[in-house]
């Protein structure tokens, strides 16, 4: 047992460090000084626990049973911590295997963020198994324990929403409460189905896979409700897979969490207005949209979309796209956005690739994009024009970046997804959701000649090479 000697001047540095890391400026949610000093000895406690009409109904909070080993350290203040979650939650990755996800937890504010994952999609055997020349889903395998270590600079420094102090760029998250959902499940946080892929050449067992993506998420909400103190301030965010599955879990994450303010950035993972009976000429994702909705369980009587619908009248089951206008309309007081860069070749990829015969067979790279490209345009000039008539959702378009196929405008860094002809940086939309009033800011880039005439970055060089 360490003496009181010791045990003071271990909490003295403590405080010390924490004081010097507190913002210059207050934010809604924030502690006082004093305050932030008592959290050091005594963590503030859960204030808005699952209750017991929550754990009934479709989808309901499922919470670790009473002395399970989740691992978390309440007093544990800024080090990302595994948060194991029982079978009895309902969540499991999609080989199976327990699912698991992160917490770096602050002791001066109540505010926090969710940053989900991203990482492709899968539908059939090839891409659920993450075959060789496929596009396929993240982490097969499961979740390992030291996922967002160092040694996996994949996750643990994706973006500087969830980086403590970034070299790059400063946003107010980083002070945050930040809670880091890995991806698992190919189906973009989203789906509700176990389905069996047949190995095509008969030379292996049937995949089992569990697209559990709504039930990992709600497990991951009733243990926040079960842990933490309510936010203040919340974001919701994501880039590709994971900014798809901010936009589809809003709605319930926003309701049962109950910010004081919520906020949704919604990073290259769109899902483009296109009706469900669409001509694939005209709405170019159709195609992918009757897949995944099969495949996915989307649309079983108690499955992912009818629970939306049931929450928000004005979400369309005949038109996907129309939840952007659903979620608008549900929580007109809070501050959403979309982002995606028009020369996107990742998200685009899996969104056409697979489904039109022309571009898989293309007879050159270039011709490949070129029909991919035209695609996305018409996809991503509907859905800009669908953000524009919203005045609470922002949609923000920069052309390209040298960096990840021009996909995910937040990763890494927030440079290099301007717009230069309005004198725009990706900060001042990121801002315009953060801490804007009046409309969220939109915008939209019509060249990309002044990007790719930019001088080459380091950086993103070897960012790309780490992701090949």
């Amino acid at each position: 047992m360490a003496a009181p000697g010791r045990v003071t001047v271990v909490l003295a540095a403590s405080a010390v460090t924490l004081l010097t890391a507190l913002p210059l400026k207050a934010e809604e949610g924030d502690y006082s000084v004093w305050q932030t000093l008592v959290n050091l000895v005594s963590p503030p406690k859960a204030d808005n626990k699952v209750t017991a009409a929550q754990r009934q109904g479709n989808y309901p909070l499922r919470t670790n049973p009473s002395g399970f080993a989740d691992g978390f350290r309440p007093g544990a203040y800024s080090e990302w911590q595994t948060v194991q979650l029982a079978p009895e939650t309902g969540a499991v990755c999609g080989d199976g295997s327990p699912y698991k996800f992160f917490v770096n937890r602050t002791a001066n504010t109540r505010n926090t963020i969710l940053y989900m994952e991203g990482g492709g999609a899968c539908w059939d055997y090839a891409s659920c198994t993450g075959q060789t020349g496929v596009r396929g889903a993240r982490n097969p395998n499961g979740i390992p324990d030291d996922y967002m270590s160092l040694l996996n600079p994949g996750s643990s420094l994706v973006s500087p929403f969830v980086t403590r102090v970034s070299p790059f760029d400063a946003v107010k998250t980083q002070q945050w409460n930040m809670v880091y959902v890995p991806y698992c499940t190919g189906d973009i946080y989203s789906g509700d189905k176990v389905a069996v892929y047949n190995d095509p050449s008969g030379g292996a067992a049937p995949l089992v896979w569990h697209h559990n993506g709504v039930r990992n998420t709600r497990a991951v909400i009733a243990w926040l409700k079960d842990n933490l103190p309510r936010p203040t301030q919340m974001l919701s965010t994501g880039c590709s897979a994971g900014g798809a599955g901010s936009l589809t879990n809003y709605y319930p994450t926003r309701r049962d969490l109950a910010p004081t303010r919520g906020y949704l950035i919604d990073d290259s993972g769109p899902i483009f207005p296109t009706p469900a009976n669409g001509n694939p000429q005209t709405y170019p994702s159709q195609p992918l949209m009757a897949k995944i909705r099969g495949v996915w369980g989307l649309d079983a009587a108690s499955g992912p979309l009818p629970y939306l619908a049931s929450g928000m009248p004005q979400f369309d089951l005949g038109e996907l796209g129309s939840l952007y206008t659903a979620l608008s309309a549900k929580f007109p007081n809070d501050r959403l956005g979309h982002t995606h860069f028009w020369k996107d070749l990742n998200y685009s990829g899996y969104s056409y690739e697979r489904f039109y015969p022309e571009i898989y067979n293309a007879p050159t790279q270039a011709a490949k994009e070129q029909q991919i490209h035209a695609r996305w345009d018409i996809d991503t000039g509907r859905l800009s024009q669908r953000l524009n008539g919203l005045d609470n959702f922002g949609g923000y378009f920069p052309q390209y970046r040298a960096l990840n196929e021009s996909h995910c405008t937040t990763i890494v860094d927030f440079k290099n997804a301007d717009i230069q002809a309005q004198n725009l940086q990706l900060k001042n939309f990121i801002d315009s959701v953060l801490d804007g009033q009046g409309k969220v800011l939109d915008a939209s880039e019509q060249s990309d000649q002044a990007d790719r005439a930019k001088p080459f970055n380091l950086l993103y060089w070897l960012v790309d090479q780490l992701l090949a």
